[in-house]
């Protein structure tokens, strides 16, 4: 809390203590003053604007501004009224428990907010540019590309960037949600808004901060309220309606009795309460507020929402559709077989794929020597005696080593050179290597796939998520990931426009309610993101395209990021509902009883900022009362709930 929040809130207990103690003091010589009874109505005044002064002010700006049937209104006209009929004790201490009921809401959402401005520490407040041999201490923002910042221990990365000397261990949490340092070191790429721990870095920087990390995020947080949930559009016009109604309600109540011979004086009283209770103020706080903590609830964890609409609309996802590489795999190609052929040795086949592969910076051939330097614990291939390096496009590489002839590449590389080979049966990029003419074996290499991809895929379908892949690698490979993690449907071999037409057709398969979400990394993926009806983007790896087209960003890249979500948004559309349901029910008895004479201004302040302040408590177990353990959410209520 800054200090200026600080001096707000001494003030406002400053206030409410003395208009306290002006009303004890009025309502104490209410009871021994003997003469003139205008000394304690002159106490009761002072209090009363001592503590209603602002809500009278509020009403009266909000009625020059045309903005007339709000809480400030009915409370105004409902206390003041009550001063008209001699209850003026009533009046004052009605006005006392709204405000103190005002003030703890006021705090509860604060709380909220202030888990939400949490993240806004993310923002740097400074970068350290290497100017020559100096270094200047400047704002981010005019940091331009290419130029060189140093970070110290302790310090946020102020813009994205490559590390380019220096190894330390930096907290991600603010970005993913996660407590595990990562380990930084030369050649890595680094985030604006991680904490970096231990050692010196030097970063040459890759975005300006109008485009980095941090300020996409801030950007996103900043601007989640603007896309509202459908619930609360209809509590807005609800409470747009519903106030002029119970005004409309409260007059009715006034004047129709007296004139069938009611008391006129009782009648007016049970109108100015049947006013306070009807304040919308319990439905038109706490709902937005749920959404709210919500999103703050989701960015926490790593997952940032554009808007409470999305939040809204994972409760009825029907079809989850998975781009492959980069959301479902790591995007890393690994040897997974070495088949050998007679004559050679798993270590001689892989030394003589090296020798083709070891000059060429190819993802394929990049696995095939990692591979070799793992097998020989860290030791670099061995350039020396190669020569006639050639690359046959589309075809693989030929080299001489020693005076042999190797050969690495696909199948047709083999049948130009006339090499009699077995083909692998394999799912996988197959890599087929010879010596000399004579078929040496065949080193299959593959994607990786996340640890969390099956999990979180088991847990869709158990929720009736059907699961769908569409990817750009062949029909076979993209089967081949489909039935390891028990995918629905896979559809291999699309161009970015083919995914399109794809998820057209799903979107026709939905039913009306139903929603479509496209969970994915690149830049091809920007137009099916756009097109369902919740893009969720892989945001570390992903492209500045797709996130801009995403309407939730997965800061870790962990698919199981995706059940955490529906979750929270399940856990809040519970929770919402039953603020509705609570506050509803609590204004209709209470309506009722307001009416009929049976409820006094003290029920009205309960029925009023006693639902309010329950309403927002309850929204704030959205924050709460839900915590993370690996990639589940678990929740002090039963599961089968969430």
């Amino acid at each position: 809390m800054n200090n200026i929040e600080d001096n707000e809130r001494k003030n406002r207990i400053i206030k409410l203590a003395t208009g306290a103690a002006v009303l004890a003091a009025a309502m104490v010589l209410e009871k021994v003053w003997k003469y003139d009874y205008n000394v304690p109505l002159v106490f009761f005044i002072a209090s009363y604007f001592i503590l209603g002064g602002d809500v009278i002010r509020r009403a009266l700006r909000n009625i020059a501004e045309g903005r007339v049937f709000d809480e400030n209104f009915l409370m105004s006209v409902a206390t003041i009224g009550a001063f008209y009929i001699g209850e003026t004790a009533e009046s004052t201490g009605v006005m006392l428990f709204y405000q103190i009921g005002e003030f703890f809401q006021d705090m509860a959402v604060e709380k909220s907010k202030r888990s939400i401005a949490e993240l806004m520490n993310i923002r740097p407040d400074y970068a350290n540019l290497v100017k020559g041999g100096d270094i200047e201490k400047v704002a981010p923002d005019i940091v331009r590309t290419g130029d060189i910042i140093i970070v110290k221990p302790g310090e946020k990365i102020p813009l994205d960037g490559v590390v380019i000397e220096g190894v330390s261990m930096l907290d991600a949490s603010a970005l993913t949600g996660e407590s595990v340092p990562r380990k930084a070191g030369v050649k890595d790429i680094v985030l604006s808004g991680c904490v970096n721990q231990t050692g010196v870095l030097k970063i040459e920087v890759t975005k300006i901060f109008g485009e980095s990390t941090v300020s996409k995020i801030i950007n996103l947080v900043e601007n989640a309220s603007s896309k509202k949930a459908k619930t609360e559009n209809f509590i807005t016009t609800f409470a747009r309606y519903y106030t002029p109604a119970v005004v409309a309600l409260a007059v009715l109540i006034a004047v129709l009795p007296p004139l069938f011979g009611g008391v006129w004086q009782d009648w007016l009283k049970r109108a100015l309460i049947f006013l306070v209770i009807s304040c919308p103020c319990a439905l038109v706080l706490s709902i937005p507020m749920g959404f709210f903590a919500g999103i703050g609830s989701a960015a926490k964890r790593g997952i940032l929402i554009k808007g409470g609409s999305y939040l809204e609309a994972f409760n009825n996802l029907e079809i989850a559709v998975f781009d492959k590489t980069g959301t479902l795999t790591k995007g890393v190609f690994k040897v997974t077989d070495v088949q050998n052929a007679d004559g050679f040795s798993k270590d001689e086949l892989l030394e003589l794929a090296v020798c083709a592969e070891v000059f060429s910076n190819h993802p394929i051939a990049l696995s095939v020597i990692n591979e070799y330097k793992n097998q020989r614990s860290g030791v670099e291939a061995n350039r020396d005696g190669l020569s006639q390096y050639m690359e046959h496009s589309g075809y693989g590489i030929s080299v001489i080593k020693d005076g042999k002839t190797i050969l690495a590449g696909n199948s047709k590389l083999m049948e130009k050179n006339g090499v009699v080979y077995t083909e692998s049966e394999n799912t996988g990029t197959k890599v087929y290597v010879a010596c000399d003419g004579i078929f040496a074996g065949s080193i299959v290499i593959s994607d990786e796939i996340k640890p969390d991809s099956r999990s979180a895929l088991d847990a869709l379908r158990k929720k009736g998520v059907k699961t769908v892949m569409l990817t750009g690698d062949n029909q076979d490979i993209a089967r081949n990931i489909a039935d390891e993690l028990g995918i629905d449907e896979v559809y291999g071999g699309l161009l970015p426009h083919q995914k399109v037409e794809k998820l057209e057709e799903l979107n026709a398969r939905k039913k009306e309610k139903g929603k479509l979400t496209f969970v994915g990394d690149g830049i091809n993926d920007a137009p099916v993101l756009a097109m369902a009806d919740i893009g969720v983007v892989m945001g570390g790896i992903g492209s500045d395209a797709a996130i801009e087209a995403g309407d939730v960003v997965l800061m870790n890249d962990e698919p199981s990021k995706l059940i955490e979500f529906m979750n929270i948004a399940k856990f809040t559309k519970r929770v919402v509902l039953q603020n509705i349901v609570f506050v509803l029910a609590v204004k209709a008895v209470f309506l009722l009883l307001g009416a009929l004479g049976l409820a006094q201004m003290w029920e009205a302040v309960f029925a009023d900022v006693g639902t309010a302040l329950l309403a927002v408590l309850n929204s704030m177990r959205i924050q709460n009362t839900i915590r993370v353990t690996n990639w589940s959410i678990s929740t002090s209520i039963p599961t089968d709930a969430v």
